[in-house]
């Protein structure tokens, strides 16, 4: 595709120092970087840092070593989203303004119990393409002063997004359905322009008290700030999308293309991943291997 009036195309690799780098991540990160250079565009390297309790920052010099060891380079200076909380915070308070989100006091007990006391049980209850199960609707519509007596008191909390009520609002804005331009390959063979489904993931989480933030508000948000034009990630995110492109219409965000990439498996055809703490590129470098030998190993 050809640079558009003076815009260069824009990809970023967006992982999340939680853990050392896989080869599941240099498969993405080499897709991400190679998409850039066909496109003749820039390549991003963003820090996904918003669970501070998790984050280290001997896993995000990790992520420099090993990146750079691939023979990948980005531009400087690398975002941060732990530096960047007023740009959610903002978004957040636009979100509110509209009245599309709410504040859930639920714990996960609270939520496990009215899961069993539905009568349907937990093997039953509809889950959410990540594997949790629906918000089964807990504090939704409760009248706004009992919320805010609740939000005083000092209780824990997070916003969830009322998603029935911001589909809807974002349809009109759009004068329709939303769709998305899948420029790839979805998990199950999906490409081209395609509708999103968000109703599929419930009432999300959008922010915390703590965090004024969550996954989907902040890539949704970073994206838009960076100019990325092309989002390449694993097809494990293809349904995200959905939220993203909603969160997109709503605060009037540009709309990027979607590239979403196979993943890496093992020889069980379990995807790999950090919990597992499968084989990092860290210890592979250490361990002698060449930047060509993690390439052929990521079935590049």
């Amino acid at each position: 595709m050809q640079e558009a009036a003076g815009r260069r195309e824009v990809t970023r690799f967006a992982p999340s120092p939680n853990g050392w780098l896989h080869l599941g991540h240099a498969y993405s990160a080499i897709f991400a970087f190679e998409t850039a250079k066909a496109l003749g565009g820039r390549f991003l390297l963003r820090i996904e840092d918003i669970d501070i309790g998790r984050c280290r920052p001997e896993y995000e010099q990790g992520i420099y070593e090993d990146l750079a060891w691939l023979g990948l380079d980005w531009e400087r200076p690398v975002r941060r989203q732990s530096e960047h909380f007023a740009d959610y915070e903002a978004a957040l308070r636009r979100l509110r303004e509209m009245d599309l989100i709410y504040p859930c006091f639920a714990t996960r007990k609270e939520i496990t119990d009215a899961i069993e006391a539905s009568g349907i049980g937990h093997v039953r209850w509809p889950v959410d393409p990540d594997g949790a199960p629906i918000y089964p609707g807990l504090y939704k519509g409760l009248p706004r002063p009992t919320l805010n007596e609740l939000m005083w008191d000092g209780r824990s909390y997070a916003w969830r997004l009322d998603m029935e009520k911001a589909l809807a609002r974002a349809e009109d804005m759009n004068g329709g359905p939303i769709t998305f331009l899948e420029e790839a390959s979805g998990p199950h063979g999906e490409t081209g322009i395609l509708a999103i489904d968000p109703l599929v993931f419930g009432d999300v989480v959008i922010a915390r008290k703590d965090v004024p933030t969550s996954y989907h508000l902040a890539v949704t948000v970073d994206d838009a700030l960076q100019g990325v034009t092309v989002v390449p990630r694993g097809q494990d995110l293809f349904p995200a999308t959905y939220v993203h492109r909603l969160l997109q219409v709503l605060l009037g965000l540009p709309e990027p293309r979607y590239r979403h990439h196979p993943l890496v498996r093992d020889e069980t055809g379990r995807r790999l991943s950090k919990s597992a703490k499968d084989m990092g590129l860290r210890e592979l470098r250490l361990a002698g291997a060449t930047p060509a030998e993690v390439r052929r190993l990521a079935g590049l």
